[in-house]
């Protein structure tokens, strides 16, 4: 469902050679990932015989026995609707093969031939196998059926999944055979393996995975042999690892007792999406042919997934290298404009005091005073006094100099100029306030010989809410990057470690805290708010979110409703997650004609709505397609 298949890896249990044993073992953890709907599940290099068997591989009576363990795992698993990947050695063309072999419903669907063997250190595999060069054959007689063999096959089942099979030390090569296969459509590569453990190659096993994936924008599945093999001159930790375009979804940790199966979703479609948004990843030339055999495979997963999602995509673990982005981009403005001077509106909410703690950031990097900042506060009908504090307070302590303006004799007067009633609390209240503001600020910028700095942020872009010719304008934006929820992971993190001192964090927990409005309605009776943005375009929470997938990877309305289902289980219903969905695309679509004309900002996070950077849309598109899926 969604494009998600769930895949496993197993380092079972087994005695070396005793191959009723460890086919009986298989089995077992075979039908427990089974009823955990796993769909493709791969086993360790050869666990049918053990790879530390060493010169019994030669034994007619092994090989016998390793045949028969594999017709009984067929029957077995006959009806199971699941691919399962076992190591086994092959005897054809008057050689051994380090082989996979790929089962699903009764049939061996293919034959994978490890490609390199490793010959150095430990490792004696060239005195018993043959590599996959040396393959004359690309079918065989194995098992009673007539099976594809080589190292130039995939397997394409249903819902853009297509999988293909290396073995160990092929991914340890400068060029491992997952890489073309990836280029030729494999968007999951699962490895089986016998990497032994030494000191420190844990660590370099999982970058080494990770990478791999990353490289090939695909999944990786890694297993390997576990503890159970010969410990005659090494130790098999049966270290296993799942990643998914370099992130490591979840793994057995090596030489651990936990349970022997790993499994994980893995999201075909985010992977696809990503490798056609990146048109240089087919632009290695030296590219190679594979067969494709077709495995019919239900891969529909009901349910939830069995990750948890995050309800913060955009967020990284740690924020400090946003701040640098943003001061070294202003910083670059500056010098460029050989200008010294800034005007910026400080309202006393977030996205004001996030743009002035970056410009005072610019202007210690720069060695220039902070004094040559200029704050301009400017209260109107709806601003309250825990804001305006906030903002009076923030500035003298950052020690930047400042002024305030009372924006409300201006605004009466144009009320009276256009003939509009001052009880009358519409947009055009709301808007003339704004404007008010920017003009301000703009012909105070010129007065100075300075740069006016914008405060507006990514999601506000994202649904509009902005003043067209207000809030909208500024000659530089550093915030112009930056959701929301970033924003306040920032805040956090100021706070936490004093980043400007014990007394300025005290004043960013405050604005934390305080309800995000415009402040552009009068207050209550009490003074309290009583407009509120989220209540108008909805959590900021759910816009960012739905911002992430549907600009990073293009979900579909409904897939991204079904992750938010996910994330935010204990918070929002369904219909509450739909609901401000749709007003989502609606706003989207009806504001790009303000992105359009945007100012110039720095790109922070992986997306950006700048039309001269990452997105490029025009104005007068329809959202009736998204909306009617939502619908539907």
């Amino acid at each position: 469902m969604y494009g998600y298949v769930r895949v496993g890896a197993s380092s079972t249990k087994l005695i070396v050679g005793d191959c009723n044993y460890n086919i009986d073992e298989i089995i077992r953890v075979t039908k427990e990932a089974y009823e955990k709907g796993v769909k493709i599940l791969t086993f360790a290099e050869l666990c049918i015989t053990g790879y530390s068997c060493g010169d019994l591989v030669y034994q007619k009576a092994l090989v016998n026995s390793c045949n028969n363990a594999l017709l009984k795992f067929i029957e077995e698993t006959k009806n199971m609707d699941m691919v399962s990947i076992l190591g086994i050695p092959v005897h054809a063309d008057n050689q051994i093969f380090n082989c996979a072999a790929v089962i699903h419903k009764g049939t061996i669907k293919g034959i994978i031939t490890k490609t390199y063997l490793p010959g150095y250190n430990e490792f004696s595999e060239e005195r018993w196998f043959s590599e996959a060069s040396k393959l004359i054959s690309t079918e065989i007689e194995f098992c009673g059926q007539t099976v594809p063999i080589g190292s130039d096959i995939l397997f394409n089942c249903d819902n853009d999944i297509v999988f293909g099979v290396e073995i160990c030390h092929d991914l340890w090569t400068p060029i491992p055979p997952s890489t073309y296969q990836a280029l030729s459509g494999a968007n999951i590569i699962f490895n089986l393996s016998a990497s032994n453990e030494v000191m420190g190659k844990s660590s370099t096993r999982r970058q080494v995975v990770s990478e791999q994936s990353r490289r090939i924008i695909g999944a990786y599945v890694y297993c390997s042999a576990g503890m159970h093999e010969s410990t005659t001159d090494t130790v098999f930790s049966g270290h296993n690892i799942i990643s998914e375009n370099g992130e490591i979804l979840t793994e057995r940790e090596p030489l651990s007792k936990e349970s022997e199966l790993v499994y994980t979703d893995i999201d075909v479609e985010k992977l696809m999406q990503t490798r056609r948004r990146i048109n240089s990843f087919m632009e290695f030339n030296d590219k190679k042919v594979f067969r494709q055999i077709k495995v019919s495979l239900n891969t529909e997963t009901q349910g939830k997934l069995c990750y948890e999602v995050s309800k913060n995509p955009f967020l990284p673990e740690s924020a400090d290298d946003v701040l640098k982005i943003q001061y070294t981009a202003l910083a670059k403005r500056l010098l460029h404009t050989n200008i010294e001077n800034t005007v910026i509106a400080v309202s006393g909410g977030l996205d004001s005091t996030m743009a002035l703690l970056v410009m005072a950031k610019t202007y210690d990097f720069l060695n220039i005073s902070r004094k040559n900042i200029l704050g301009v506060t400017m209260p109107g009908f709806g601003t309250t006094g825990r804001t305006y504090q906030n903002a009076l307070k923030l500035m003298d302590l950052l020690g930047i100099s400042y002024k305030e303006i009372d924006i409300k004799p201006a605004c009466i007067q144009h009320f009276k100029d256009i003939g509009h009633d001052i009880n009358n609390h519409d947009v055009v209240f709301e808007n003339v306030q704004a404007r008010e503001r920017t003009q301000i600020v703009m012909n105070i910028a010129n007065g100075v010989n300075g740069l006016l700095v914008g405060t507006g942020n990514l999601s506000e872009l994202a649904l509009g809410f902005a003043t067209y010719g207000g809030d909208h304008l500024s000659m530089y934006n550093v915030n112009v990057g930056l959701p929301k929820t970033l924003i306040r992971k920032m805040f956090e993190e100021f706070s936490e470690v004093d980043y400007f001192g014990k007394e300025i964090s005290n004043i960013l927990l405050d604005i934390l805290n305080t309800p995000v409005s415009p402040e552009l309605l009068p207050t209550g009776e009490f003074g309290e708010l009583l407009q509120l943005t989220e209540k108008v375009v909805g959590p900021y929470e759910l816009n960012d979110f739905f911002l992430y997938y549907m600009l990073k990877y293009g979900f579909s309305p409904k897939k991204i409703v079904y992750l938010a289902e996910h994330a935010f289980f204990e918070e929002y219903s369904k219909d509450e997650i739909t609901k401000w969905l749709k007003l989502f695309y609606k706003r989207f679509f009806n504001s790009q004609f303000k992105r359009s004309c945007m100012p110039d900002g720095p790109k922070v996070i992986p997306i950006s709505l700048s039309p001269r950077g990452d997105f490029k849309m025009p104005s007068d598109a329809s959202y009736s397609i998204w909306i009617k899926e939502l619908e539907l």
